[in-house]
């Protein structure tokens, strides 16, 4: 039977405890616990059976230490209340884990020096991957990266950059796209309403404008940018602030879903019928735009194919194994519902 003694008078069980208890030698233990096929599975069982009697839990900075290698990978994104990070967050969670790597989830609330304090407190502990947002950062933050050695695939963005690996899709395309869907609709005095104002939303609004020059029909009048957190609040306020400020305006581009359903519960307030008197399109495709009234139209974006694609990249980074693609474009859909 597994013994139970605890010689640290810190009381903390180690990998020699394990192996005495189980009989074996501390490198078997460790082959056991990383799950190495060289092990007999009856010296598995004893390994697993003294490990869970024991309470042993692996010491990933030790193990980081002893094999120059750790088991964690550095996630750093804008929000955690933006459903589109969960999306991509679940993906790479669900793509690291049976390979043996979790996640450190950094939250940068889109402030180029809050990432940069994260990257340095994590390269401390010696990542074996690393997952960014987009590529609005500090030059400092671009240089901790590149001299770190530390596998990095950037995303929601792609860039041909020489050594640059990242999974995303045109932000400023998908702008555009949605903007010609309007225009095709018959609508002439479209609106660009934006808030949290980040890279992102930015090249949204870069589309907006390259599409409405292309139709001699650009005017920067029509544009609402507002720098306060996206919301469905927020979103209600900029449609009635639309309608009072820009009468004539025909249809309503919001540069997130969250906001223009905010646009549509105010349009059903105010009693403005939608897209009769204007139409209204966002972008993300979040939950719930199927269900407004009217549905609403919007750009579908690939979240959790950009996480799973991500993962994948960086875990063949980390395995230093070839990559076939370093800037991996997957796309996205526009949406047509009945807001538009």
């Amino acid at each position: 039977m597994p013994s139970s003694r605890r010689p640290r008078a810190t009381g903390r069980v180690t990998l020699g405890d394990v192996a005495a208890a189980a009989g074996v030698s501390p490198i078997t233990v460790s082959r056991a616990l990383r799950g190495e096929r060289s092990v007999a599975a009856d010296l598995v069982a004893r390994v697993q059976a003294a490990a869970q009697q024991l309470g042993y839990v692996p010491d990933p900075a030790a193990r980081a230490l002893a094999s120059a290698r750790s088991s964690h990978v550095a996630v750093l994104i804008p929000l955690l209340t933006n459903t589109l990070f969960v999306d991509l967050l679940e993906a790479v969670h669900r793509t690291l884990l049976p390979a043996g790597f979790q996640t450190l989830i950094g939250v940068t609330h889109y402030d180029p020096q809050e990432e940069e304090q994260l990257l340095r407190s994590y390269m401390a502990h010696r990542p074996a991957g690393l997952l960014v947002t987009g590529f609005d950062r500090t030059e400092a933050s671009r240089q901790l990266i590149a001299a770190s050695g530390v596998p990095c695939v950037h995303v929601m963005e792609t860039t041909h950059a020489p050594g640059v690996h990242s999974v995303g899709f045109s932000q400023t395309d998908a702008g555009h796209a949605i903007t010609a869907h309007l225009l095709a609709r018959g609508r002439k005095r479209i609106a660009f309403v934006a808030a949290q104002l980040d890279p992102r939303v930015m090249q949204r609004a870069e589309g907006y404008r390259r599409c409405l020059r292309e139709a001699g029909c650009y005017d920067p009048k029509l544009e609402l940018l507002n720098p306060e957190r996206s919301s469905l609040a927020l979103g209600g306020q900029l449609f009635e602030e639309v309608l009072k400020t820009r009468p004539d305006v025909d249809a309503m581009f919001f540069c997130n879903d969250d906001l223009a359903q905010g646009g549509l519960l105010a349009a059903l307030r105010l009693g403005v019928k939608v897209p009769e008197r204007v139409a209204v399109a966002g972008f993300n495709d979040l939950a719930g735009s199927d269900q407004m009234l009217p549905p609403l139209t919007t750009v579908h974006t690939p979240r959790t194919e950009i996480g799973e694609q991500a993962a994948r990249m960086l875990l063949a980074l980390m395995r230093r194994e070839p990559v076939a693609q370093a800037s991996v474009d997957v796309g996205y859909q526009l949406v047509l519902r009945g807001s538009s």
